[in-house]
Protein backbone atom coordinates (compact mmCIF):
# COMPACT_ATOMS: atom_id res chain seq x y z
CA UNK A 1 0.00 0.00 0.00
CA UNK A 2 1.21 2.99 -0.85
CA UNK A 3 2.07 5.27 2.53
CA UNK A 4 2.02 8.75 1.01
CA UNK A 5 -1.05 8.13 -0.69
CA UNK A 6 -2.85 7.48 2.85
CA UNK A 7 -0.92 10.55 4.03
CA UNK A 8 -2.28 12.45 1.19
CA UNK A 9 -6.14 10.86 1.89
CA UNK A 10 -5.65 11.92 5.52
CA UNK A 11 -4.80 15.37 5.01
CA UNK A 12 -7.53 15.74 2.47
CA UNK A 13 -10.18 14.07 4.93
CA UNK A 14 -9.00 16.36 7.28
CA UNK A 15 -8.99 19.63 5.44
CA UNK A 16 -11.71 18.77 3.19
CA UNK A 17 -9.92 20.04 0.62
CA UNK A 18 -7.68 18.61 -2.44
CA UNK A 19 -6.38 22.26 -2.57
CA UNK A 20 -5.58 22.72 0.83
CA UNK A 21 -3.56 19.37 1.46
CA UNK A 22 -1.59 19.73 -1.74
CA UNK A 23 -0.33 22.93 0.15
CA UNK A 24 0.48 21.58 2.98
CA UNK A 25 1.82 18.17 2.09
CA UNK A 26 3.82 20.49 -0.68
CA UNK A 27 2.83 18.87 -4.01
CA UNK A 28 0.61 19.89 -6.66
CA UNK A 29 -3.33 19.75 -6.34
CA UNK A 30 -3.23 17.06 -9.43
CA UNK A 31 -0.54 15.04 -8.07
CA UNK A 32 -2.37 14.79 -4.41
CA UNK A 33 -5.84 13.75 -6.70
CA UNK A 34 -3.97 11.45 -8.85
CA UNK A 35 -2.54 9.35 -5.70
CA UNK A 36 -5.65 9.06 -4.23
CA UNK A 37 -7.51 7.90 -6.86
CA UNK A 38 -4.53 5.52 -7.03
CA UNK A 39 -4.95 4.09 -3.41
CA UNK A 40 -8.93 4.14 -4.12
CA UNK A 41 -8.60 1.88 -6.98
CA UNK A 42 -6.11 0.02 -5.50
CA UNK A 43 -8.59 -0.53 -2.40
CA UNK A 44 -11.72 -0.72 -4.96
CA UNK A 45 -13.68 1.54 -2.80
CA UNK A 46 -14.43 5.21 -3.14
CA UNK A 47 -12.36 7.10 0.19
CA UNK A 48 -14.24 10.57 -0.38
CA UNK A 49 -17.02 11.83 -1.87
CA UNK A 50 -16.52 15.34 -3.99
CA UNK A 51 -18.09 18.25 -4.67
CA UNK A 52 -18.24 21.44 -6.12
CA UNK A 53 -17.67 23.09 -2.94
CA UNK A 54 -15.83 20.14 -0.49
CA UNK A 55 -14.62 16.80 -0.35
CA UNK A 56 -15.49 14.72 2.99
CA UNK A 57 -14.75 11.14 3.27
CA UNK A 58 -17.18 8.23 2.10
CA UNK A 59 -18.88 5.76 4.85
CA UNK A 60 -15.55 3.41 3.81
CA UNK A 61 -13.17 6.41 3.49
CA UNK A 62 -14.46 6.83 7.37
CA UNK A 63 -13.48 3.53 8.41
CA UNK A 64 -10.05 3.72 7.08
CA UNK A 65 -9.43 7.30 8.06
CA UNK A 66 -8.60 6.37 12.16
CA UNK A 67 -6.78 2.90 10.72
CA UNK A 68 -4.67 5.54 8.12
CA UNK A 69 -3.67 7.98 10.91
CA UNK A 70 -2.17 5.02 12.79
CA UNK A 71 -0.36 4.32 10.07
CA UNK A 72 1.09 7.21 8.85
CA UNK A 73 1.79 8.38 12.35
CA UNK A 74 3.81 4.81 13.21
CA UNK A 75 5.95 5.24 9.87
CA UNK A 76 7.04 8.54 11.02
CA UNK A 77 7.76 7.17 14.36
CA UNK A 78 9.71 4.24 12.49
CA UNK A 79 11.35 6.64 10.19
CA UNK A 80 12.64 8.71 13.05
CA UNK A 81 13.98 5.71 15.50
CA UNK A 82 17.29 4.98 14.60
CA UNK A 83 18.56 8.30 13.61
CA UNK A 84 18.38 10.48 16.11
CA UNK A 85 17.24 13.85 16.94
CA UNK A 86 19.37 15.90 14.05
CA UNK A 87 16.67 13.42 11.61
CA UNK A 88 13.49 14.90 12.32
CA UNK A 89 11.99 16.03 9.10
CA UNK A 90 8.73 17.34 7.30
CA UNK A 91 6.47 20.31 7.41
CA UNK A 92 4.94 21.29 10.36
CA UNK A 93 1.86 24.39 10.36
CA UNK A 94 2.35 26.35 13.16
CA UNK A 95 -0.19 29.60 14.30
CA UNK A 96 1.16 32.18 16.49
CA UNK A 97 -0.35 35.45 17.89
CA UNK A 98 1.23 38.04 16.37
CA UNK A 99 2.94 39.88 19.11
CA UNK A 100 4.58 36.92 20.51
CA UNK A 101 5.80 35.85 17.28
CA UNK A 102 7.37 39.16 16.79
CA UNK A 103 9.10 39.07 20.12
CA UNK A 104 10.45 36.19 21.29
CA UNK A 105 9.37 33.28 19.00
CA UNK A 106 10.32 34.47 15.45
CA UNK A 107 14.02 35.91 16.32
CA UNK A 108 15.17 32.62 17.91
CA UNK A 109 13.44 29.90 15.11
CA UNK A 110 17.21 29.92 13.72
CA UNK A 111 18.28 28.20 16.82
CA UNK A 112 15.08 25.28 16.62
CA UNK A 113 16.38 24.81 12.93
CA UNK A 114 19.68 24.70 13.88
CA UNK A 115 19.17 21.71 16.02
CA UNK A 116 16.41 20.32 13.37
CA UNK A 117 17.87 21.37 9.98
CA UNK A 118 15.32 19.39 7.92
CA UNK A 119 12.26 20.32 9.34
CA UNK A 120 9.88 23.04 7.51
CA UNK A 121 7.96 25.60 9.18
CA UNK A 122 5.17 27.00 8.13
CA UNK A 123 3.91 29.82 10.40
CA UNK A 124 0.64 31.38 10.47
CA UNK A 125 0.58 34.53 12.22
CA UNK A 126 -3.15 36.11 13.60
CA UNK A 127 -4.99 37.37 16.64
CA UNK A 128 -8.59 35.71 15.29
CA UNK A 129 -8.90 32.54 16.94
CA UNK A 130 -7.89 29.64 14.04
CA UNK A 131 -10.33 26.76 13.10
CA UNK A 132 -7.13 24.23 13.97
CA UNK A 133 -8.52 21.45 12.29
CA UNK A 134 -10.04 22.75 9.03
CA UNK A 135 -7.19 25.00 8.32
CA UNK A 136 -4.66 22.20 9.24
CA UNK A 137 -2.61 23.33 12.34
CA UNK A 138 -0.41 21.00 13.97
CA UNK A 139 -0.13 22.98 17.02
CA UNK A 140 -1.11 26.88 17.82
CA UNK A 141 -0.27 28.93 20.65
CA UNK A 142 -3.21 30.62 21.92
CA UNK A 143 -3.71 33.07 24.13
CA UNK A 144 -7.24 33.90 26.16
CA UNK A 145 -10.07 31.22 27.84
CA UNK A 146 -10.45 28.19 25.74
CA UNK A 147 -13.76 26.80 24.57
CA UNK A 148 -14.82 23.08 24.62
CA UNK A 149 -13.48 21.73 21.69
CA UNK A 150 -11.78 18.09 21.58
CA UNK A 151 -8.66 19.52 20.55
CA UNK A 152 -5.55 18.85 23.60
CA UNK A 153 -4.10 21.72 25.77
CA UNK A 154 -1.03 22.08 26.97
CA UNK A 155 -1.18 25.39 29.63
CA UNK A 156 1.88 27.06 29.74
CA UNK A 157 1.16 30.05 32.38
CA UNK A 158 -0.20 33.37 31.80
CA UNK A 159 0.37 36.93 30.36
CA UNK A 160 -0.36 39.91 32.89
CA UNK A 161 -1.61 43.10 31.89
CA UNK A 162 -0.84 46.50 31.78
CA UNK A 163 -2.95 49.76 31.19
CA UNK A 164 -1.38 52.35 29.37
CA UNK A 165 -1.98 55.69 27.46
CA UNK A 166 0.36 57.98 25.44
CA UNK A 167 2.08 61.26 26.86
CA UNK A 168 -0.18 62.47 24.24
CA UNK A 169 -3.12 61.66 25.29
CA UNK A 170 -2.68 62.03 28.99
CA UNK A 171 -1.39 65.65 28.47
CA UNK A 172 -5.12 66.43 26.64
CA UNK A 173 -7.17 64.20 29.01
CA UNK A 174 -5.02 63.79 32.26
CA UNK A 175 -4.11 60.90 34.14
CA UNK A 176 -7.03 59.06 35.51
CA UNK A 177 -6.53 58.40 39.33
CA UNK A 178 -9.50 56.27 39.88
CA UNK A 179 -12.13 54.49 38.24
CA UNK A 180 -14.69 57.22 38.53
CA UNK A 181 -11.84 59.46 36.43
CA UNK A 182 -12.63 57.24 33.60
CA UNK A 183 -15.94 58.82 32.67
CA UNK A 184 -13.93 61.40 31.65
CA UNK A 185 -11.45 59.07 29.45
CA UNK A 186 -11.35 57.66 26.18
CA UNK A 187 -10.59 53.75 25.18
CA UNK A 188 -9.23 51.86 22.18
CA UNK A 189 -11.68 49.31 21.81
CA UNK A 190 -10.44 45.94 20.66
CA UNK A 191 -13.39 43.57 19.02
CA UNK A 192 -12.80 40.43 16.52
CA UNK A 193 -16.36 41.22 15.40
CA UNK A 194 -17.41 44.71 15.42
CA UNK A 195 -20.27 46.06 17.00
CA UNK A 196 -20.28 42.40 18.98
CA UNK A 197 -19.43 43.81 22.41
CA UNK A 198 -19.14 47.16 24.28
CA UNK A 199 -16.02 48.52 25.07
CA UNK A 200 -15.34 48.31 28.80
CA UNK A 201 -12.18 48.38 30.74
CA UNK A 202 -11.76 45.44 33.03
CA UNK A 203 -9.80 45.71 36.82
CA UNK A 204 -9.55 43.34 39.37
CA UNK A 205 -12.41 43.35 41.90
CA UNK A 206 -11.22 41.76 45.20
CA UNK A 207 -10.93 38.02 43.99
CA UNK A 208 -12.63 38.59 41.26
CA UNK A 209 -12.96 41.20 37.67
CA UNK A 210 -15.29 43.78 37.13
CA UNK A 211 -15.93 45.81 34.32
CA UNK A 212 -16.40 49.88 33.99
CA UNK A 213 -18.46 50.99 30.35
CA UNK A 214 -16.47 53.48 28.20
CA UNK A 215 -16.26 55.75 25.71
CA UNK A 216 -14.97 54.76 22.23
CA UNK A 217 -14.15 56.55 19.25
CA UNK A 218 -11.86 53.97 17.91
CA UNK A 219 -12.34 50.44 17.36
CA UNK A 220 -9.42 48.04 15.82
CA UNK A 221 -9.57 44.29 15.46
CA UNK A 222 -5.56 43.77 15.20
CA UNK A 223 -2.81 43.60 17.84
CA UNK A 224 -0.75 46.42 15.76
CA UNK A 225 -3.86 48.68 15.22
CA UNK A 226 -3.98 48.52 18.83
CA UNK A 227 -0.92 49.41 19.82
CA UNK A 228 -0.71 51.83 17.39
CA UNK A 229 -4.00 53.66 18.17
CA UNK A 230 -2.64 54.11 21.81
CA UNK A 231 0.55 55.51 20.43
CA UNK A 232 -1.23 57.64 18.44
CA UNK A 233 -2.71 59.36 21.60
CA UNK A 234 -6.64 57.93 20.61
CA UNK A 235 -7.35 56.33 24.31
CA UNK A 236 -6.20 54.17 26.79
CA UNK A 237 -5.72 50.74 26.06
CA UNK A 238 -5.35 46.97 28.39
CA UNK A 239 -2.37 44.87 26.60
CA UNK A 240 0.06 42.18 27.34
CA UNK A 241 2.73 43.72 29.02
CA UNK A 242 5.03 41.53 26.83
CA UNK A 243 3.85 43.91 24.12
CA UNK A 244 4.11 47.51 25.72
CA UNK A 245 6.90 46.80 27.67
CA UNK A 246 9.66 48.54 24.97
CA UNK A 247 7.20 51.53 25.33
CA UNK A 248 6.80 51.59 28.78
CA UNK A 249 10.56 51.61 29.09
CA UNK A 250 11.64 54.81 26.73
CA UNK A 251 8.12 56.45 27.86
CA UNK A 252 6.25 56.13 24.37
CA UNK A 253 3.74 55.00 26.69
CA UNK A 254 2.85 55.48 30.24
CA UNK A 255 0.93 52.86 32.78
CA UNK A 256 -2.49 54.14 34.12
CA UNK A 257 -3.72 52.78 37.51
CA UNK A 258 -1.29 50.12 37.57
CA UNK A 259 -3.63 49.02 40.97
CA UNK A 260 -6.22 47.91 38.92
CA UNK A 261 -4.68 45.36 36.01
CA UNK A 262 -7.13 43.30 33.90
CA UNK A 263 -7.37 39.75 34.79
CA UNK A 264 -3.93 38.00 32.92
CA UNK A 265 -4.41 36.24 29.86
CA UNK A 266 -3.98 32.11 29.51
CA UNK A 267 -1.56 31.11 27.14
CA UNK A 268 -1.70 27.42 25.88
CA UNK A 269 -0.36 25.60 23.29
CA UNK A 270 -3.04 23.32 21.10
CA UNK A 271 -2.91 20.76 19.09
CA UNK A 272 -5.27 18.10 17.16
CA UNK A 273 -2.78 14.65 17.31
CA UNK A 274 -4.85 13.26 20.49
CA UNK A 275 -1.95 11.08 22.12
CA UNK A 276 -0.11 10.43 19.14
CA UNK A 277 2.08 13.57 18.21
CA UNK A 278 4.21 13.13 15.65
CA UNK A 279 8.01 13.92 17.32
CA UNK A 280 8.58 16.58 14.67
CA UNK A 281 5.46 18.42 16.16
CA UNK A 282 6.33 17.14 19.86
CA UNK A 283 9.95 18.92 18.91
CA UNK A 284 8.51 21.90 17.89
CA UNK A 285 5.82 22.23 20.65
CA UNK A 286 8.79 21.54 23.71
CA UNK A 287 10.81 24.13 22.02
CA UNK A 288 7.94 26.74 21.70
CA UNK A 289 7.44 26.35 25.42
CA UNK A 290 10.86 26.76 26.36
CA UNK A 291 10.80 30.63 24.38
CA UNK A 292 7.37 31.43 25.82
CA UNK A 293 7.83 30.11 29.41
CA UNK A 294 9.80 32.31 30.92
CA UNK A 295 7.77 35.68 29.33
CA UNK A 296 5.21 34.22 31.18
CA UNK A 297 4.03 34.57 35.26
Amino acid sequence: MDLEALRIFVKVAELASFTRAAEHLGLSKATASLRVRALEDELGVHLLQRTTRTVRPSADGEQLLPRAKQLVGAADEVAAMFQGGRALRGVVRVDLPVNLARDPILPRVPELLAVHPQLELQISTTDRRVDVVREGFDVVLSVGNLSASGLVAQRLGELAMASCASPRYLARHGVPRTLADLADHLLVHYSLRFGADPPTFEYRDGPGYSLVPMRSAVTVNSADAYLVACLAGLGIIQSPRIGVRKHLEDGTLVEVLPDLPSEPMPVSLVHPHGRSVPKRVRAVMTWLAGVVRPRLT
